[in-house]
């Protein structure tokens, strides 16, 4: 086992109130229903933006919760990482939008696009920022606000997606806890698996892409699922490979909340009982890079995890991008 480098000093999130349920969707004329929904995904509700709530307001929300469990004032920030799929702006990123939103001025910010794999990324980016001496107080924030990008026409996306953020302070490792193993991967070979045609530099907005909704999420679900239980078999494998573990020295599993089927299908696989594993995606559904932090986050304040709790992250997103980490507490 490898000395830690890094370690999670606090974490945080930032929810939207409006929460809207499986049965709200007959409001807008999607064809569904509670029961459909559940079975297939294990969702009941998520919590979807307001007006004038966006990717930097929740992040912002999740940040400061993190901070103040820390004791990090803003202007100990010496770094702030921002994984989103869904930027408030095209140029600059949401990162220095935060940035200004915190008042830390001493802190570099930029954003990080590694959709639902994209907290674990960002995180192993602080640990390697912690390492080679450039950073010692680093804030890593996972936000999205998916409802601006789903076709709420598209039964078989907008049913699966939240809004919401989860943060995390990451600073140097004290006394063996932190960071014992990582693994992140990627495939974009399968890119068009889980993505969105048109909206960006090679296919801008026009009026073609606004008439055929190509710039919403698209997705080939059952390709998706059969990938995402097979990456996320393998993360888990290699970061417990990494840091020298097994499963059954694991105390807790926080997958990402896409689906409840691939979360049991990956706990079978690292060997893990349901019971030691963390779910809230019936409450959230898929909130993409803020998944595994805002669990994180409940399964910290709910007492889940605890001082010498050994924890498991691992997540699969678009891109694909995959990732693995365990932790100790």
């Amino acid at each position: 086992m490898k000395r830690p480098i890094a370690q999670f000093a606090a974490t945080g999130r930032g929810i939207p109130e409006r929460v809207m349920t499986n049965h709200d969707f007959a409001s807008i004329g999607i064809e569904t229903s509670d029961e459909w929904i559940v079975e297939r995904t294990g969702i009941r509700e998520r919590h979807i933006a307001a007006p004038g709530e966006t990717t930097c307001t929740m992040a912002a929300a999740a940040a400061r919760q993190a901070m103040e469990r820390a004791g990090v004032h803003a202007g100990d920030l010496d770094m702030i990482v921002l994984s989103t799929a869904t930027t408030d702006r095209l140029l600059p990123s949401t990162a220095v939008d935060l940035q200004a939103e915190l008042g830390a001025t001493r802190a570099a910010a930029f954003d990080i696009s590694a959709a639902c794999a994209g907290f674990i990324y960002g995180t192993s980016v602080a640990e390697a920022m912690i390492a080679a001496g450039s950073a010692e107080t680093v804030l890593v924030v996972g936000a999205e606000r998916m409802s601006s990008i789903i076709d709420w026409t598209d039964r078989a996306t907008c049913v699966l997606f939240g809004d919401g953020a989860g943060a995390a302070i990451v600073r140097p490792a004290k006394q063996g806890r932190g960071i014992l193993g990582s693994f992140i991967r990627s495939d974009g070979a399968l890119a068009n698996l889980l993505y969105r045609p048109a909206g960006g530099a090679a296919h801008p907005f026009d009026e073609q892409v606004l008439n055929d909704r190509s710039f919403y999420v698209k997705m080939a679900g059952r390709e998706v699922f059969k990938h995402a239980v097979r990456s996320m078999a393998e993360a888990c494998d290699r970061a417990l490979d990494a840091a020298k573990l097994t499963s059954a020295d694991i105390d807790l599993l926080i997958p990402h909340q896409a689906n409840v089927r691939i979360i049991e299908a990956t706990a079978k696989h690292a060997n893990m009982p349901m019971d030691k594993v963390y779910v809230n995606v019936d409450r959230y559904g898929n909130t993409s890079s803020a998944s595994i932090p805002i669990a994180l986050d409940e399964a910290i304040e709910t007492g889940r995890v605890q001082e010498g709790s050994t924890v498991l992250l691992v997540g699969f997103g678009a891109g694909f991008t995959w990732g693995s980490m365990v932790v100790r507490f």
